[in-house]
């Protein structure tokens, strides 16, 4: 048999398989092309709203503009006028006693219902999902709700408080009491998002940790201060940090309580932002008092994180 014959009888090897940066390639392209259409709807519904509100707030934007397509460009004259109005200092103070007021209330109350539920108990399951129903309600009819419970006149939180000699308390009409009463109210609405990412965190806790520390007499307060609160740092920073940046842009709550009064009292930064847009219609200037607001988120943001990862390293 010649040498070309015995050739064609022998069986045709197999194609050599692709160099492993070919395969790296052709991988990173298959995850490229399943983030894309996540990235395209970030970019469309997230991403061009914010350039769009950062360029209206250096223009003169207006009603005027809706009709005109004339938007004039002033610089940083909108943030002159915010920083130079009478309503922003006292708002932003507002926002900063709101904020840790709700923050506040929110986690102590939240992280001791999580541990309260953490313990098996009958109908812990149901009470956990009875708890979510605040959370469920829309904000507006939340605050409807409230405003009914807490006038002054009709109200069953004073009706209540009168059995024990109390007298009625003006909770959404006088300026000393009102972003209190707001402030409650936005604890009982943010109450059941930290029960649950909290109560999730403490799932992930080995049992084993508590068993160990009982054995060293590290029980009650020792185990909760020495095992829970660093094994939940994680979750904690993820529910402080949303919830920080969520109560600085609260607006429907305030609104449908008080709608920023009485005096101004609960004038909060999102109230101003809101008002001057859509009530003033001067966008350009609430343009930038909503800038100021996420430039306050994302300081906080960033220091707080940062801060917290150099306690962790330490």
């Amino acid at each position: 048999m010649t040498t070309t014959a015995i050739a064609k009888a022998a069986p045709a090897a197999s194609a050599p398989p692709p160099p492993r940066r070919v395969r790296i390639r052709r991988d990173s392209i298959v995850k490229a092309l399943f983030v894309v259409p996540a990235a395209l709807y970030i970019v469309l519904f997230f991403g061009y709203p914010v350039v769009k509100n950062l360029t209206m707030s250096f223009q003169d934007y207006t009603t005027k503009t809706f009709f005109t397509g004339e938007a004039p460009w002033v610089g940083l004259q909108n943030y002159v006028t915010v920083v130079s109005s009478n309503l922003f200092w006292p708002a932003l103070g507002n926002t900063a006693l709101f904020t840790i007021g709700s923050i506040a209330g929110q986690f102590v109350i939240g992280l001791a219902l999580a541990v309260f539920f953490h313990r098996r108990f009958p109908l812990s399951g149901f009470l956990r999902a009875m708890l979510l129903l605040p959370w469920l309600l829309p904000l507006i009819v939340a605050s409807a709700t409230w405003r009914s419970i807490m006038d002054q006149d009709s109200g069953i939180l004073n009706a209540f408080l009168g059995n024990f000699g109390i007298g009625a308390v003006p909770w959404l009409t006088s300026p000393d009491v009102a972003l209190l009463s707001v402030i409650l109210v936005n604890i009982w609405v943010g109450i059941p998002f930290n029960v649950t990412i909290l109560y999730g965190g403490l799932q992930d806790i080995p049992e084993e940790l508590y068993e160990a520390a009982s054995l060293d007499g590290a029980t009650g307060w020792k185990a909760f201060w020495h095992i829970t609160l660093p094994n939940l740092r994680p979750v904690i920073n993820v529910v402080l940090v949303l919830g920080v940046v969520y109560t600085l842009k609260v607006i429907d709550i305030i609104l449908g309580l008080t709608n920023g009064g009485p005096a101004n009292a609960t004038q909060t930064v999102a109230i101003r932002s809101y008002q001057t847009s859509f009530i003033d219609f001067e966008f350009g200037v609430g343009a930038a008092f909503s800038n100021i607001l996420i430039l306050i988120s994302l300081v906080f943001a960033v220091v707080y994180l940062r801060g917290n990862r150099k306690a962790v390293d330490e």
